[in-house]
């Protein structure tokens, strides 16, 4: 599964290392063209290959076509189906703690299953959880995750569901697209959740949205055949029947699936935008998006509460000490809020392990700056942006990851963000270990100023304390922390 994700990958190229006055490249950025690229990180975190909710926007579209669709709705339906997923990572810790596996492959592979039937639901829960554990160990397991009920599995949908619905208000999209989004597993029997809605008490794009991400995943696994075998045998339970003899139809449409099949994703998504309804974005609504995007990464685990957003403001603080534009700052801001998205693509089970991580699990953490690189290089413009965001784990000498840069190919502005990432995450809590003191984490960054960091950087920093009460906001995040573990 995880594979997959970086196979499809494997052809895409780095930018190269110019210092420019911008890390955004100057012209226009559809909304659309932003959102797409994007999505592209929420599809890591439910363990699906890259392009999963473009191409679910592209058969929802197309569905919503051929079912006559007012224009009025479509807009709302598009974006709907691009961000389904938005609050996919707010369930991943709890997911991964009642399984004890890995919180991807279980997310993926139970969007193929009908979990609505009891044997299909012990059956998978035996397959999947704590695949390591001996056979005692296994039963208490499953006997822990049945205890919680349906009640437990309804919160669970909810947390996401409702997460990902909040997210499109704050960024101005309409209440029926958040509606859309927070019901997007309902059923059309009444036996889906977080509400237990049925028939046309299920608003009409949630529908169109369920049935569509449905359709691409088994798409993948069988194409238009086993399309039409699953939709068929789930009319009248998951799916509204008038959508699903639409869907029927359409698995007979060799040159829809045809360009599914061949064309970029993204791309094709970005056609099915309303034409009339084609929205730019401007600096507030970009900085709104990366700030939203943020809050999925920093949701997917309790012990990175918040990291992203501390890491972007410190950055722009350290620009501007350092003397760059207000434009610099502001681009740095958003590479700070945008450097982990690629950790959306490992597994909890490693993220909040108490533990020295294996060999093999630091490869896969390792792997997160280039995942982060290649989801923003999907973003027109972007590319330094991305060259910038994915550097924050290299160093000064060459031992740093994921390219293994050297002092000369790091430019200043590239040397801002690992410095700011390291100062949040030493003063925070990570599940191996307590927060250090400030006094103690400026100790370890001057001995490796020169090193490991920029010395110009860490003096910033020294600079930056020196100005503010950073030891409140650390308290305020430790707090929050512990509250979050405490409803694991």
């Amino acid at each position: 599964m995880a594979t997959a994700i970086v196979d499809s990958w494997d052809n895409l190229t780095t930018s190269s290392h110019i210092t420019e006055k911008r890390l955004i490249e100057p012209g226009q950025l559809r909304l659309s063209e932003l959102i797409a690229a994007l999505s592209v990180a929420l599809d890591l975190t439910e363990g699906q290959p890259a392009g999963h909710a473009a191409r679910s926007c592209i058969i929802g579209m197309k569905i919503a076509e051929l079912l006559g669709l007012p224009q009025h709705q479509l807009a709302d339906l598009y974006y709907a189906l691009l961000m389904k997923d938005l609050g996919c990572s707010s369930n991943a810790a709890k997911m991964c703690y009642l399984f004890g596996a890995d919180e991807r492959q279980i997310k993926h592979d139970l969007k193929s299953i009908d979990w609505t039937r009891m044997q299909a639901s012990v059956s998978f829960s035996w397959a999947h959880v704590a695949p390591e554990a001996s056979p005692l160990q296994k039963i208490l397991k499953v006997a822990a995750l049945f205890a919680t009920g349906p009640e437990g599995a309804r919160r669970l949908v909810e947390t996401r569901c409702e997460r990902g619905a909040q997210i499109a208000r704050d960024l101005g999209f309409s209440e029926t697209t958040a509606l859309a989004i927070r019901s997007l597993d309902e059923h059309w029997n009444g036996k889906g959740q977080p509400d237990g809605l049925k028939g046309e008490e299920i608003p009409l794009l949630a529908r169109i949205l369920g049935i569509a991400q449905t359709v691409e995943v088994f798409y993948q696994l069988g194409g238009p055949q086993k399309v039409h075998q699953i939709v068929t045998e789930r009319s009248g339970t998951w799916f509204d029947p008038q959508l699903s003899r639409i869907v029927s139809g359409l698995c007979f449409d060799t040159a829809f699936w045809e360009q599914v099949e061949t064309r970029n994703s993204l791309d094709l998504a970005v056609a099915w935008e309303i034409p009339d309804q084609i929205h730019l974005v401007d600096d507030v609504l970009m900085d709104k998006i990366c700030y939203a995007f943020a809050s999925v990464v920093d949701a997917k685990s309790p012990w990175t509460f918040n990291h992203s957003n501390v890491v972007a403001e410190l950055s722009r603080d350290l620009a501007q000490i350092l003397g760059f534009s207000e434009e610099m700052q502001r681009d740095l801001y958003r590479a700070g809020l945008l450097h982990d998205l690629g950790k959306l693509g490992v597994s909890n089970a490693i993220l909040d392990k108490p533990g020295k991580p294996t060999d093999e699990e630091f490869a896969a953490i390792r792997k997160h700056p280039d995942f982060s690189e290649k989801i923003l290089l999907n973003v027109p413009r972007f590319g330094q942006l991305a060259d910038v965001a994915a550097a924050h784990h290299e160093r000064l000498d060459g031992k740093g990851y994921h390219r293994r840069l050297i002092t000369e190919e790091l430019p200043l502005h590239y040397r801002i963000l690992p410095v700011a990432d390291v100062y949040d995450a030493l003063t925070a809590k990570r599940p191996y270990r307590d927060a250090m003191p400030i006094e103690k984490v400026m100790s370890i960054m001057d001995k490796d100023a020169g090193t490991v960091f920029a010395p110009e950087v860490v003096q910033a920093l020294h600079n930056w304390i020196d100005r503010q009460n950073p030891q409140t906001r650390v308290t305020q995040q430790l707090e929050a922390i512990d509250q979050l573990l405490g409803n694991l």
